[in-house]
């Protein structure tokens, strides 16, 4: 039956709720009751086989054919399909004292060998052509996902080759808001929303070194305050001088201060992606266990100098975190955080940096979302067809996660926090091949 109750429990301290599809789309609303239904049929059947092709997933001809019309349907679009999970997110958000929104930007590849996608952008040149998602996650601080709050998806428009030299300079004569860099502030904008309609819950929005934007820091410094930020730096930014030091950037004054504390972390390795990268973020480096060390001050950031606006100096906490005695030749660690959270404390400090690390689930969100649900692979000959598709399977990676992540940190949690009895002692018949014994199912 698709008309079911919601369920909440408390399992050690964190609630969770069943995840039936039909609470999860409780809010659909397409203009049509049939389309509803239809929604509700595709997101179950791609739920239940998210490596599968959409043909094998939808386990008939008369099926695929109606899933496919469904995405062509003018009705439906990545909004529309959005919409219900985004509600549903709120809900889950709701419940919880702290809330981590991640927000960063992926490439979705639809570069097909022969004929290209319809409305797909360039992503390098004209080597691949596809679209950028950008959402903004909500995350528990041990990394539960919440599911997605916003996203945004877009493609670019194909440009005649222009010198760098060009590029660079009307790059830096454009306003923020007429640059792809926008989508930082717009979802700021959009997790200060979150923090008005939820007073009840701490909000801290985190993203990576693409978002050192100054108009990024600005906006997010402006009273009142509810939200709380973290921004990894990319730049070495101008500060202003103070009594301790005289140095004039952050870096330098940093690794000025005492250290408040040392720890040791598992480093994992990584392989550079072209190899005329010179990022120091981007070197490949070997997978270690590496000591770090921690320090933080206050800081006065220097505003930059803008053709279209004037920019104000603003006060920032800063944590910096480097790595102690590196192997020779390889990179060594660092981050250079930037942030709104307290830092009078080592305990605040330490709680900094969590919450930070939680927005690495975001990537793991992406991966999942391409290797183990396959988007790119989806075959459509447009992009007005893709896209709710591709909201479709947001849907699915945020679900696949969190039974994942169920399974991972409850081993004992009953499966009917997740599922249906119609839907767990189906499953548990065809794989055990006897019925289900009476007492409690597990993940």
């Amino acid at each position: 039956s698709r008309r079911r109750h919601t369920r909440y429990g408390t399992v050690t301290g964190v609630q969770t709720c069943a995840l039936p599809i039909s609470e999860e789309m409780r809010d659909v609303d397409l203009n049509d009751k049939r389309l509803n239904e239809r929604m509700r049929d595709i997101l179950d059947q791609l739920g239940g086989r998210p490596t599968s092709s959409i043909p094998a997933a939808c386990g008939g001809y008369t099926e695929m054919m109606a899933a496919y019309r469904f995405f062509d349907n003018p009705k439906v679009g990545f909004e529309e399909v959005l919409r219900p999970h985004v509600e549903a997110t709120g809900r889950r958000i709701a419940q919880q004292p702290v809330v981590i929104l991640a927000q960063d930007t992926t490439e979705v590849d639809l570069t097909r060998p022969k004929q290209q996608v319809n409305g797909a952008g360039p992503m390098d040149g004209d080597k691949r052509r596809g679209v950028f998602l950008h959402p903004l996650m909500g995350f528990t601080p041990d990394g539960t996902p919440l599911g997605t709050v916003s996203a945004k998806v877009w493609a670019r428009v194909d440009e005649s080759p222009t010198p760098k030299s060009e590029r660079d300079s009307k790059r830096k004569q454009t306003p923020i808001e007429e640059k792809e860099s926008v989508r930082w502030l717009e979802m700021l904008y959009e997790a200060r929303l979150q923090a008005e309609r939820f007073p009840e819950t701490q909000f801290v929005l985190v993203a990576d070194s693409e978002s050192d934007i100054y108009e990024v820091l600005q906006e997010a410094q402006r009273e009142p305050q509810k939200l709380q930020w973290i921004v990894r730096a990319c730049q070495n930014r101008a500060v202003q001088n103070d009594e301790e030091t005289a140095e004039k950037h952050i870096r330098e004054q940093l690794l000025q201060q005492k250290v408040l504390f040392t720890q040791t972390i598992k480093v994992r390795g990584r392989d550079a992606k072209v190899g005329c990268e010179t990022r120091g973020r981007k070197q490949p480096r070997q997978s270690r266990t590496a000591e770090v060390a921690v320090r933080a001050k206050s800081v006065t950031l220097r505003a930059p100098r803008r053709p279209d606006r004037k920019l104000k100096d603003i006060t920032v906490n800063v944590i910096i975190v480097t790595e102690i005695d590196p192997p020779d030749g390889d990179t060594p660690i660092e981050w250079i955080l930037l942030t709104n959270l307290p830092i009078q404390t080592v305990e605040q400090v330490r709680t900094a940096i969590q919450y930070y690390c939680t927005r690495w689930m975001i990537e793991v969100f992406f991966r999942t979302l391409k290797s183990g649900c396959r988007v790119e692979e989806r075959r459509f000959e447009t992009l007005e067809r893709f896209l709710p598709c591709l909201a479709t399977y947001l849907i699915v990676t945020w679900r696949t996660l969190f039974v994942c992540r169920l399974g991972r940190e409850f081993p004992d949690i009953s499966c009917e926090a997740v599922f249906e009895p119609a839907e767990w002692k189906s499953v548990y018949h065809v794989v055990r091949k006897t019925p289900p014994q009476i007492g409690r199912a597990h993940v």
